[in-house]
């Protein structure tokens, strides 16, 4: 009974504040005309709506009730959903200026040193320049076609093992097959190398778990991204140490390449 009520203590200012906070938002949300949606619970909204593992059949059953155009709230943070191609096209091609940049999210932040890449850049000059640099010298059809003989090389290495594989009746995972001669492929066309072998260390596999970690933490839940005044409990959770931890691995990886 003591520890419940001393818990009880300790969670008190926490409930307080995230009273405080919503009644706040709600309040600046209050004039804005949004399209329709789920109600949601209060402070955390729609959260519990939507099943991270398969979070893209969750919002097709919302929006079969609530519509092609649907807003929801993930915490403290507004979502609009789209669900059809006449709203698609309407957001991203008649609306585009308005839709184009992306939200600032705490991994892809960190991750993209602060949004200076073309991937979570905001829409702005800035974005405008790297994007024409970009298409004039990296992905243009020479650049691109300078490549091929790398492109070339690797499929037909992986052809071969899978016709080896298969004259000795081998198994073989054709996902990891094609995982593996994509990477082969962007590391020789990135860093001129294969990265295997390089002194008894396998390179390549180490930068694939670096990206997975990566690909990782784009997508888990910070508290900083749904609720800002909570931040700090991204360092509670280990999250943020986490994600520094695949920054500084990443770092040192280019480094040393």
């Amino acid at each position: 009974m003591a520890s419940q009520l001393l818990y009880l203590i300790l969670a008190l200012p926490i409930i307080v504040l995230l009273l405080l906070l919503h009644r706040k938002h709600r309040q600046t949300q209050g004039s804005h005309r949004l399209p329709p949606g789920p109600p949601g619970l209060p402070l955390i909204g729609n959260l519990f709506d939507i099943d991270s593992s398969a979070p893209h059949r969750s919002l097709w059953r919302l929006s079969r009730v609530y519509g092609t155009l649907m807003s929801l709230k993930l915490g403290c943070t507004r979502v609009l959903v789209v669900s059809s191609a006449r709203m698609a096209e309407e957001v991203m091609k008649t609306q585009d200026l308005v839709f184009c940049s992306r939200p600032s999210l705490t991994g892809p932040n960190h991750l993209s040193y602060d949004r200076r890449d073309i991937s979570f850049g905001p829409y702005s000059a800035y974005w405008r320049e790297i994007r024409k640099i970009c298409v004039v010298h990296l992905f243009n059809s020479n650049r691109v076609q300078s490549f091929s003989p790398v492109r070339e090389g690797e499929v037909s290495q992986m052809t071969e093992r899978i016709s080896r594989s298969s004259h000795g009746s081998n198994p073989l995972d054709l996902s990891e097959a094609m995982l593996s001669v994509t990477s082969r492929i962007i590391c020789r066309t990135a860093f001129g190398t294969s990265l295997e072998g390089n002194h008894g260390v396998d390179l390549r596999s180490k930068l694939e778990l670096m990206l997975r970690e990566s690909e990782a933490m784009f997508t888990s839940f910070f508290f900083s991204d749904h609720f800002p005044s909570l931040g700090f409990l991204d360092r509670f959770t280990g999250m943020m140490s986490r994600l520094e931890k695949n920054c500084k691995e990443l770092d040192t990886f280019y480094q040393d390449i």
